[in-house]
């Protein structure tokens, strides 16, 4: 329903400029795609083929050029993109820490030390994605990593698997916001914005969204009471916080590598999954065995996600050569209002898109044309490139597109309806939200420290 009501309000808005002669759009495409859009997603279709044959039907209706000219080229791109080779590192490092019981460590360790803050296990769903966020630059590699670890521990408790799902997927989507993701780095390169820059631009942002989604999870618990395990001596929690130490020595080594310009990320990524297998050695878990079955769920993980993009970047090829992204976002830059109020639209915009389009592809089709627009309307550029961080985060946690929750759908051990994860991620959603609307107050929450740092 919020993908829809987004999709009205946008195709009204649009509408409303082409009744005024403001600007001229392919009303016929529009009112096409969203029509298929919404038969494929009604009958169930999963979604890289609802974005797949979207793009081709698109193709076929709207545009003059065949798609077999242009659709190998268009997979290529993204499948040969060296950003993109960070992704299955990551996950490959993810999926070591997994089998080697190091994850599990992590989590357990929090877990002693927040399972009786009200909400319970909830908050070390949130306290252990943002701290693998930190180690992933992954969005999917957290939340299928966490997700693989969290899931277990809620099985025949007493826990709202809504609430459970959706602070997995909203941990997970952290993965972007929190250094070093790999979102920062795409925008660094097509705006030529100073990565560094925006890795410490992102800090105090990620503490906010982390402090929200805790907020979140308390007033849950605090309306939905639970009984609380046993008081631990503090000399066992002490215990506990060995199990943080492999987590806090990777993102030494990833993010240390990455600030002391000795790597790029991806390097940082293979770096990662060296850490992670020299770690599982010193536990006595490192095996061909382990590693095998490791690269098989890798391979699994990261195919599914490469559908996603393939369908979504040959869709966002069809609707780019359609105008429609340049046009929305044209027509907004041309808005006789305050430059807060065409701010607001913006982020209109990137949310209505984020419904129904990958936040990746989102990035690299709208960027580009929206990015002069703000420096234009006196806006910094690393603090816009924070904003469109958090939002293509939303649009990771968003239905009915959201990546992030159709990883999570994926792992639940008994299934279930995929409406769950939608109604779960709801509240965090709303929080995130507020987040935006902070930044939006406040720049200074994002531009403070890269001015004391520079």
């Amino acid at each position: 329903m919020i993908a829809i009501l987004f999709i009205l309000g946008l195709l009204g808005a649009l509408f409303f400029a082409a009744a005024s002669g403001t600007q001229s759009l392919p009303i016929a495409e529009i009112l096409g795609l969203v029509a298929v859009f919404m038969v494929f997603f009604g009958a169930g279709v999963h979604i890289a083929a609802v974005l797949g044959l979207l793009a081709l039907l698109a193709g076929f209706l709207f545009s003059d050029r065949p798609f077999w000219l242009f659709a190998g080229q268009t997979f290529w791109g993204p499948s040969s993109n060296f950003v993109l080779i960070a992704v299955p590192l990551f996950l490959l490092m993810g999926e070591i820490l997994l089998r080697a019981g190091l994850s599990d460590r992590l989590y357990k360790a929090l877990n002693v030390w927040l399972n009786r803050l009200p909400g319970g296990l909830l908050h070390t769903n949130i306290a252990s994605c943002a701290l693998f966020s930190a180690v992933s630059g992954s969005s999917v590699a957290t939340a299928a990593t966490m997700g693989s670890v969290a899931l277990p521990y809620f099985e025949g408790t007493k826990y709202s698997q809504r609430m459970v799902l959706g602070s997995l997927a909203a941990g997970g989507a952290m993965g972007n916001l929190i250094p070093p993701g790999i979102t920062f780095i795409v925008y660094g390169l097509i705006t030529e914005t100073s990565v560094g820059a925006l890795y410490i631009a992102a800090l105090i942002p990620s503490v906010l969204v982390t402090a929200l989604f805790v907020g979140v999870i308390t007033i849950h618990g605090l309306r939905s009471p639970m009984e609380k395990p046993p008081a631990l001596p503090l000399s066992v929690k002490i215990r506990a916080l060995g199990g943080l130490v492999p987590t806090l020595l990777l993102m030494l080594l990833v993010l240390g590598s990455i600030y002391g310009g000795y790597a790029t990320p991806t390097e940082a990524a293979a770096l990662g999954v060296v850490g992670a297998a020299g770690f599982a050695a010193l536990d006595g878990k490192l095996n061909w065995r382990m590693l095998n079955a490791s690269a098989e769920a890798t391979a699994r993980n990261t195919a599914l996600l490469g559908l996603i993009i393939l369908g979504a970047y040959l869709l966002n090829y069809v609707l780019t050569g359609l105008d429609v992204p340049q046009t929305v976002a044209t027509m907004i830059g041309g808005l006789p209002v305050p430059p807060w109020a065409i701010m607001l639209a913006i982020i209109g915009m990137y949310f209505a898109l984020g419904t129904f389009m990958e936040g990746f592809s989102m990035i690299i089709t709208t960027v580009p044309v929206v990015f002069p627009i703000v420096v234009g309307l006196g806006y910094d550029p690393i603090w816009f490139g924070v904003i469109v961080t958090m939002l293509v985060e939303i649009a990771q946690i968003s239905p009915p597109d959201g990546t992030v929750m159709y990883v999570l759908q994926g792992m639940r051990p008994k299934g279930g309806p995929i409406t769950d994860v939608f109604a779960g991620v709801m509240p965090f959603l709303a929080a995130y939200l507020v987040a935006v609307a902070a930044l939006l107050a406040w720049p200074e929450l994002a531009t403070w420290l890269p001015q004391v740092m520079g």
